[in-house]
């Protein structure tokens, strides 16, 4: 029997529920952005995959868009993603920049990277979560793309609260595209245990010593991706962001993702093969569409402006080649 689950977009005050990342936030408002438009998301096993169907509204109060750092409004959307009920780990981690990371269990999309670039040299991108840079972030650290979607770029605050996320008990927040759950902050202590105590789990991502080689030059400091590295060890997770343990859902084991305070946030690289219904695709439509800082040695504002396709998703406006690069795994 297929279920439909339908919630009104629902608000309500996040603040201090979990740490708050540095830098401006949009304050949450009291209605949903798009009028009256209630989340719609399904999400059903069909033989070997899962199929997630979504109008991409979210179950909680948003910010204001736009905004004067976001110009565009939420609208409802038609997404339609499948995963493999059985995910296969790939041989070494895949690059998951340039295409949609995950989907939430609202139907709400992860899509951790941005266009964002210094100098327009793509090998340092900006993050969306720095005080270096305001893309008109609201308090679930999300923001929306020309095409009306939101989508967030970090924790999602408001759809912990909707999912009452506690200390307790793992909380499953959504699927990777290549079919592995995605669970936020906490995790067993020992990961095989289910009977042991929940952890904040923190990622293995430190931020590189000495100075920037290049580019903008100076110390790194979190402005850009390329400032951390992966070093083994030094967290809980692996440097796809996850770990093999047991969780409510898969009592007998699983791979896992887990969305962090710390960077990456939302992991930058794949375990698994990703489904191609997660890719951004299709060419420009149209002229490239910046903001107003382009000049030299600061940020080329395009992060928000990529066209749609026949599924409501989108890609860089320029439709050539490869994403920024990611955070190095290790050699």
């Amino acid at each position: 029997m297929k279920k439909l689950i339908t919630v009104v977009v629902s608000s309500g005050c996040i603040c201090g529920l979990l740490h708050a990342h540095e830098g401006a936030h949009e304050k949450t408002s009291r209605k949903a952005s798009v009028g009256e438009a209630k989340n719609e998301v399904q999400i059903k096993v069909e033989g070997d995959k899962r199929v997630i169907t979504a109008n991409g509204i979210p179950v909680h109060g948003t910010g204001s868009f736009p905004n004067r750092h976001n110009p565009n409004e939420i609208r409802v959307q038609n997404y339609r993603f499948e995963v493999p009920v059985t995910p296969k780990k790939l041989d070494r981690p895949r690059n998951a920049l340039g295409q949609v990371f995950g989907v939430a269990v609202n139907g709400v999309v992860f899509d951790p990277g941005t266009a964002e670039t210094w100098n327009n040299d793509r090998r340092w991108s900006y993050e969306a979560l720095t005080s270096k840079l305001n893309l008109g972030l609201d308090e679930n650290h999300a923001h929306v793309q020309p095409t009306g979607a939101y989508h967030y770029h970090g924790m999602p605050n408001g759809l912990l609260i909707e999912l009452k996320a506690n200390k307790q008990e793992m909380t499953l927040i959504g699927w990777a595209a290549d079919g592995y759950p995605i669970y936020a902050l906490y995790g067993h202590k020992e990961a095989a245990d289910s009977k042991s105590s929940l952890i904040k789990l923190k990622s293995s991502y430190k931020l590189k010593t000495g100075k920037r080689d290049g580019g903008p030059g100076g110390k790194p400091d979190g402005s850009f991706a390329q400032d951390f590295e992966y070093v083994q060890g030094a967290g809980d997770l692996d440097e796809c962001n996850g770990r093999e343990g047991v969780t409510p859902e898969f009592p007998d084991g699983t791979y896992y993702y887990v969305l962090t305070e710390d960077f990456p946030f939302i992991p930058r690289l794949f375990r698994g093969e990703p489904d191609p219904s997660f890719e951004h695709r299709g060419g420009p439509r149209g002229g490239r569409e910046r903001g107003p800082h382009h000049e030299r040695g600061r940020p080329d504002r395009r992060e928000d402006h990529r066209r749609p396709d026949h599924r409501g998703d989108h890609r860089r406006p320029d439709g050539d080649g490869p994403p920024p690069h990611p955070p190095h795994p290790p050699r």
